[in-house]
C-alpha cells in the first residue's frame, strides 16, 4: 500500500491537502470521496511533489480527467454577473449545461474567467455536479453561488436559481455603485482641495511673502502670519527633503497602518461599528446592511437552500462584523428550535419595521418572500439616502473648498491692501 500526496476541495469550497493511504490512485480517490472531500490534484508520495504544482490526472466517477487547482486570478464582480445572466438564459432555452459553458467560454474576453470556464467543461464532462466544479474555484464563486448552484441542482430547477443568481447579483452591485458615486463626490472635492492648497503654500505664498519682506517692516495681520508660517513649514528642508514629502510619508504611513489595524478583530469592530454609528453616512450604511442581509437570505432560502445553511452563507457575506454577529445569534436561535424575531430584536441593529415583517413572515409562512420585499424596500430607501445626500455635499463641498483657499487669498491680499491704503493716505 503506498501514501498518495493530495490536493482537494472540502464541501465548503476551502483548499486543503494530505497524505492518503491505498493500493492505487483510483482507490486514494474514492477514499477522498468518502470523506467529503473533491480532489484536484493527486500523486503517489517519492514521485516528486512538482506535480502537485501543475496539472494532476484525477479519475472521477469511473472516468479520467485533467483538472485544474486554480485559474490564478479574480475577476471584476460585472463580469461574474454577465456570465450568470448568459448562463441562466442558454440554459432556459434548452441548450445542455456542457454546450452552454463551452459556448460562452468560446466567446469570453476576460483570460482569467475564459480559463475557468474551460475548467469548468472539463469538470462537468468527466462526470462531476456543476456545484463541485464550482467549489474548485473559490476565489471567483463564494459559498453563496456554490450552495445556491447545488439547489438549484437537487431541486432540478438550475435555470430558475440562475436567473435569481443574476437578480441578486445585480442588484447588489447597482447598489454599491449607489454608494460609490455617492462618496467619491466628496473625495475629489477635497483632494482638489488639499492640492490647490499645497501648491498655493509652496509656489505663491513664499513669493508674497518676499515681496512684503521687501517693502519692510510693516505689521502684518494675523491671519498673514499663520499663513506664511504654514508655508515656511511645507518648504523647509532640515534634512535636505521638504517637509511636505515627510508629511505625505507620514500620511502613507499611517493609512498603512490603519489598514493593518483594520484587519485585526478588535480594529475591524471598531471601524464597522463606527461606520454604523456615523450621522448621515451611518444610516446608508445601515440601510444598506439590512438590504443584503435580506437579499441574500431570501434568495438562498427562495432557492432551497436549508435556513441554518443559509443563515451561515448571509453571515459570511454580510461585509459588517456587527450585523455578522447579529446573523450568528440568529442563527445559534434558530438551531435551538427559536423565533428568527427575538435575538434580531436584542442586536439593536435591525429597523422596526424589518423586524415586524420579519415576524409577520414567520407566522405566514412566507419569509422568503418577505425578506425580497424588505431588500427591495431598503433599497429604494439606499437611493433617497444617497440621493439626498448627493444634494447636500455638493453645495457644502463648494463652499468648503471656497473658504479654505479664498482664506488663503484673503491672508495674501489683505497686507497688499494696507500698504496701499498707507501709501494713497501718505501722498
Amino acid at each position: 500500500m503506498a501514501n498518495f500526496q493530495y490536493s482537494a476541495l472540502d464541501s465548503k469550497g476551502e483548499q486543503t491537502t494530505g497524505v492518503v493511504s491505498a493500493t492505487n490512485e483510483a482507490e486514494a480517490i474514492q477514499k477522498l470521496r468518502v470523506q467529503g472531500l473533491y480532489p484536484t490534484q493527486i500523486v503517489e508520495e517519492g514521485k516528486g511533489k512538482a506535480a502537485l504544482k501543475g496539472k494532476a490526472k484525477v479519475k472521477a466517477k469511473g472516468k479520467s480527467t485533467t483538472a485544474k487547482s486554480s485559474t490564478g486570478g479574480r475577476i471584476k464582480p460585472k463580469s461574474l454577473m454577465i456570465f450568470t445572466r448568459q448562463l441562466a438564459t442558454l440554459i432556459d432555452s434548452g441548450l445542455p449545461l456542457l454546450r452552454s459553458l463551452t459556448v460562452l467560454g468560446k466567446q469570453e474576453p476576460n483570460p482569467v474567467l475564459r480559463s475557468t470556464l474551460g475548467a469548468l467543461a472539463d469538470s462537468v464532462q468527466s462526470g462531476a455536479t456543476f456545484s463541485e466544479s464550482l467549489a474548485q474555484h473559490p476565489k471567483i464563486y463564494n459559498k453563496l453561488y456554490v450552495n445556491m448552484v447545488k439547489a438549484g441542482e437537487l431541486g432540478g430547477v438550475l435555470e430558475v436559481v440562475l436567473n435569481r443568481l443574476a437578480e441578486y447579483q445585480e442588484k447588489a452591485q447597482k447598489l454599491k455603485n449607489k454608494i460609490v458615486s455617492a462618496m467619491v463626490y466628496p473625495v475629489i472635492v477635497m483632494f482638489i482641495a488639499v492640492a490647490i492648497l499645497v501648491f498655493l503654500m509652496i509656489f505663491i505664498v513664499p513669493k508674497f511673502e518676499t515681496m512684503f519682506a521687501e517693502m519692510g517692516n510693516a505689521e502684518l495681520p494675523g491671519i498673514s502670519k499663520v499663513v506664511f508660517g504654514v508655508s515656511k513649514f511645507f518648504i523647509a528642508t532640515p534634512f535636505g527633503v521638504p517637509n511636505a514629502v515627510f508629511v505625505l510619508i507620514l500620511f502613507g504611513v499611517g493609512v498603512f497602518l490603519f489598514n493593518i489595524w483594520g484587519r485585526t478583530k478588535g480594529g475591524r469592530f471598531a471601524i464597522d461599528t463606527l461606520k454604523l454609528r456615523l450621522p448621515i453616512f451611518g444610516d446608508i450604511q445601515r440601510k444598506s446592511a439590512v438590504s443584503r442581509f435580506s437579499r441574500t437570505l431570501g434568495t438562498l432560502v427562495t432557492s432551497g437552500v436549508p435556513i441554518l445553511q443559509a443563515l451561515n452563507i448571509t453571515r459570511d457575506t454580510a461585509g459588517n462584523v456587527v450585523i455578522s454577529g447579529a446573523i450568528e445569534k440568529v442563527h445559534e436561535a434558530v438551531k435551538e428550535g427559536e423565533s428568527i424575531v427575538t435575538p434580531l430584536q436584542a442586536s439593536g441593529v435591525f429597523p422596526n419595521m424589518v423586524i415586524s415583517m420579519v415576524d409577520v413572515g414567520e407566522e405566514t409562512g412566507q419569509l422568503p418572500e418577505m425578506l425580497l420585499k424588505v431588500a427591495d424596500v431598503y433599497d429604494d430607501e439606499v437611493d433617497n439616502a444617497v440621493t439626498a445626500l448627493t444634494s447636500i455635499l455638493e453645495p457644502i463641498m463648494i463652499v468648503v473648498l471656497a473658504l479654505v483657499v479664498g482664506s488663503v487669498v484673503f491672508a495674501l491680499f489683505l497686507p497688499l491692501i494696507k500698504v496701499i491704503t498707507t501709501m494713497g493716505q501718505a501722498s
